[in-house]
């Protein structure tokens, strides 16, 4: 093991483990989760005074205002609450904790390791479907939910990782994913874009997806094995196998697991339609065409 042992001075680690805490605490009460995001939220940005003084009707610009109302997530909008497939019910919370997420991340608290990575296996604790112990997962991380993924024990997210749980996502234990990973659980029509298919999208135990590689939806990147760094994963890549390049095609089988892994031919198929994950609109939902076409019927 190449790493080493850090830790915070004992005050820092008490304000660190008291703050988490305290978050977590709330967030597993039955306050109202709006209200806990935002007071959250106001106390790491430093707007506290701003906040009480425009709270108790005192003058405010409307770039002040917009600010102060931006830390409550009732007030915000984000991309994946426009999509019409979604569980409501679901949304409604992880829509709260995912703005938490994303805002503390913009904070210059998001780069002390110790705190950050502690603060989100806690919010993922509540976010995710299941979140494993020792999850650590590191800044500007991203997902369409949240309640659609599930990852395992001792696995690691780097920076700028996008998780879309569309669909549905599983990572397994002692995962590694790099820099830059797309890894997509839905698909578009390629006749009519705004046509989405959900699909389950599975990265087992102890795979490693590297630098700027990209997952399509509904694949399964097997146990053990490593995609090269932006390679683009169309089909499954089979346990204990190397796959690389654009489309990613295996090229190798790790050293010492030959006996194990099917032969270097295999692999490469898309599997999509048997992890289709079917979902019924709403039957009063107003269809409009976001582009303005006029398509065949």
């Amino acid at each position: 093991m190449t790493k080493r042992h850090v830790s915070l001075p004992d005050d820092a680690e008490a304000g660190v483990e008291a703050f988490v805490s305290d978050v977590d605490e709330r967030l597993s009460s039955d306050e109202d989760t709006c209200e806990v995001v935002r007071d959250v939220l106001v106390d790491l940005f430093g707007d506290r005074e701003a906040y009480e003084r425009w709270q108790g009707g005192g003058d405010v610009s409307p770039a002040e205002r917009v600010r102060l109302q931006g830390y409550d997530p009732c007030n915000s909008t984000l991309e994946s609450e426009y999509y019409a497939e979604k569980d409501e019910e679901k949304f409604r919370t992880s829509k709260h904790l995912q703005w938490l997420w994303r805002q503390f991340d913009a904070t210059p608290m998001a780069d002390n390791i110790e705190f950050a990575l502690r603060f989100r296996q806690m919010l993922a604790d509540h976010l995710f479907d299941e979140a494993g112990d020792d999850l650590r997962i590191f800044k500007g991380v991203t997902f369409s939910y949240g309640h659609n993924i599930a990852v395992g024990d001792n696995t690691v997210i780097h920076d700028d990782v996008h998780l879309d749980d569309r669909g549905k996502l599983t990572i397994g234990d002692r995962v590694s994913i790099s820099d830059g990973v797309h890894i997509y659980s839905h698909d578009h029509d390629v006749v009519d874009q705004t046509e989405i298919r959900n699909y389950h999208t599975i990265i087992e135990d102890d795979a490693r997806v590297t630098y700027d590689a990209m997952v399509r939806a509904g694949c399964r990147v097997g146990r053990n094995a490593v995609v090269g760094a932006r390679a683009v994963v169309q089909g499954d890549v089979p346990d204990h196998h190397i796959a690389v390049g654009m489309p990613a095609q295996s090229v190798k089988i790790k050293p010492g697991w030959e006996d194990e892994a099917e032969p270097l031919e295999a692999g490469g198929e898309n599997r999509q339609e048997e992890r289709r994950i079917e979902y019924e609109l709403p039957p009063d939902l107003d269809r409009f065409d976001e582009f303005q076409r006029d398509l065949p019927e």
